[in-house]
């Protein structure tokens, strides 16, 4: 009977060695992604350097891979599945000719300029290809952090770049697609591709299909009934996206595909939203184990080899991208500034470049050099690109004068994205969220000639659809502040509550000579006092004024109650 029980205890005391190593090393990577927000670091970065500390070319911490490599592929399945999801076919269609331009241009310059380099630095064809393609890939999730840290995703320049990056998700699910459909056995043979291309459209057409049924018959009325329960719906969407990544992958497209098309298969449902708030817990949870689990697969020995294809490629993803947007954006009749601000997005490579390469280790295509390449690439790029997007704006007026070769002589393209009357204009209000919008309505109603100014495009066509005289103007381009007919305004007034941006605004103002009054807003008394101090004339406090007038009204209220009582009495 003992002899029965001592491999169950034996099992027992392996899965508590593997629970304190499961809670070591999420208490390590606590630590180190506390260390990494600190430097204003992605968390993928700290990540990856867990894996590097807790494998086996560090401390080798970890014995539980297996665990680790399965919890990494779910979490790669999950973030696919979120990418589908998130897949708004109105965007797709009204991309507009700057994001899919610049999109594709991104594209064709870096794969054909990234397999150039990959040959002269001695690689095979299929090697370079793999790098090439892997290197055209920017981080969404990276870009939508820092651009919402920035208050940016509404700009101008943080569309257009949400628009290309839009277009790098579809050329990532179609690479995807392409090389899950490539056997070891077929590889790249040149003589199968007329085969291998019909092969592919038709799973497309099947999958594309397939897709669309369960989009139009079934998982309508699923979902519905499934929204009665929020975590059984989660379940749901979570094994919806396993089995469609598993079946992908047994008809021979691959797991991320099929996860992919999982996601988009609900994307047009009502509980989008709901479920993509729910998930992205869970994806960030289980790709903290991809990122490790890759980390600790790095051998460094093998990859001295590789220093320095990972520092030409690094040099070539922080400058060569951003100058091909630049140079797109210029020729299409953007401003510098705009241009250099949307390029600059692009100077890091993926998660899913990462992902890419991974897939064609699996099919045999590639070696583990090239996915250690490229995950070095990958963190000298992000780390590198991170600071290059917090300090955007301080680097274009270093850079700026460097930087008019590649804008028109008349960069009209946000000129038409004003369309608005300019002369003749008595107030200027930068500014058009709820408070400004409303000041802009009350001067209208009162006769007044005011101009409302927003960096979000979305914003002003629909004050312009309201009648109101508003267009595209950015507080913080001095170059924008310089070519505005400042001779008949009165009044400038910026309800944008950012203490530099309202300095900013004033040191430009007076550069220009501008003699009329300045009003700015505060949400803070210690920014209104240094605005004061610097002799801005007029320092609006929409909260202090909301307070006041409401203790105002609630105590004629108060007052009003206590005479009708004493009338009464």
């Amino acid at each position: 009977m003992g002899g029965d029980l001592e491999p169950y205890f034996l099992g027992m005391m392996t899965m508590e060695h593997q629970y304190y190593e499961f809670a070591a090393l999420l208490f390590i990577s606590t630590l180190v992604g506390v260390l990494a927000v600190r430097l204003k670091q992605p968390l993928l970065v700290g990540f990856i350097l867990v894996g590097i500390l807790v494998g086996p070319a560090g401390l080798d911490l970890i014995g539980m891979e297996q665990q680790v490599s399965l919890l990494a592929e779910i979490g790669v399945t999950i973030l696919l599945f979120v990418v589908g999801l998130k897949l708004d076919m109105h965007l797709v269609r009204n991309l507009g000719p700057v994001a899919l331009a610049t999109g594709l241009g991104q594209l064709t310059f870096t794969i054909v300029l990234g397999y150039v380099i990959g040959l002269m630095l001695g690689f095979d064809s299929i090697k370079a290809l793999y790098v090439a393609v892997a290197l055209t890939f920017s981080s969404t999730i990276i870009i939508v952090k820092l651009l919402s840290d920035k208050k940016e995703i509404d700009s101008l320049h943080g569309r257009i770049a949400m628009g290309f990056l839009i277009v790098q998700d579809i050329a990532v699910v179609l690479a995807m697609m392409v090389v899950g459909s490539l056997s070891v056995s077929k590889g790249l043979d040149v003589e199968s591709t007329g085969l291998l291309l019909l092969s592919i459209i038709g799973k497309l057409l099947t999958a594309a299909l397939l897709v669309v049924l369960a989009m139009r018959y079934l998982l309508p009325s699923l979902m519905h009934l499934l929204a009665k329960s929020p975590e059984l719906m989660l379940l749901f969407c979570i094994a919806w996206g396993t089995s469609a990544a598993a079946l992908g992958d047994y008809v021979g497209f691959s797991k991320e595909v099929g996860a992919f098309l999982a996601g988009f298969s609900l994307a047009s449902t009502p509980y989008r939203e709901a479920v993509s708030a729910r998930l992205t817990s869970v994806r960030d949870f289980l790709l903290l184990f991809f990122f490790v689990h890759l980390g600790s697969q790095l051998q460094f020995a093998a990859l001295g080899e590789e220093l320095s294809a990972a520092l030409v490629f690094s040099l070539f993803v922080l400058i060569g991208n951003p100058l091909v947007v630049i140079v797109i954006m210029g020729a299409m009749g953007y401003r510098r500034r705009t241009g250099f601000l949307a390029g600059l997005t692009v100077a890091q490579i993926s998660e899913f470049s990462i992902i890419f390469m991974a897939m064609g280790i699996t099919l045999g295509h590639i070696n583990d050099n090239a996915l250690g390449l490229i995950t070095l690439v990958g963190i000298v790029t992000i780390t590198i690109s991170t600071y290059m997007i917090l300090y955007s704006h301080k680097l274009y007026e270093w850079l700026s004068p460097w930087l008019t070769h590649f804008e028109r002589r008349n960069p009209y393209r946000e000129a038409e994205e004003a369309g608005a009357s300019i002369g003749n204009t008595q107030v200027l209000v930068f500014g058009l969220g709820r408070y400004g919008g409303r000041l802009v309505h009350r001067l209208r109603d009162a006769g007044v000639a005011v101009l409302g100014l927003d960096f979000d495009p979305e914003v002003v066509r629909e004050y312009q659809r309201q009648g109101l005289n508003v267009a595209y103007g950015d507080i913080e381009s001095h170059e924008f502040i310089e070519h505005l007919p400042l001779d008949s305004i009165q009044w400038v007034i910026s309800t944008v509550p950012d203490l530099g941006l309202n300095r900013g605004l004033g040191l430009a103002l007076t550069e220009r000579g501008y003699g009329g009054r300045l009003a700015v807003t505060v949400h803070h008394e210690r920014d209104g006092q240094v605005l004061e101090e610097a002799g801005v004339g007029q320092v609006l406090r929409p909260y202090q004024d909301a307070a006041d007038y409401a203790a105002e009204l609630v105590c004629a209220q108060l007052s009003s109650l206590q005479t009708e009582e004493l009338e009464r009495d």
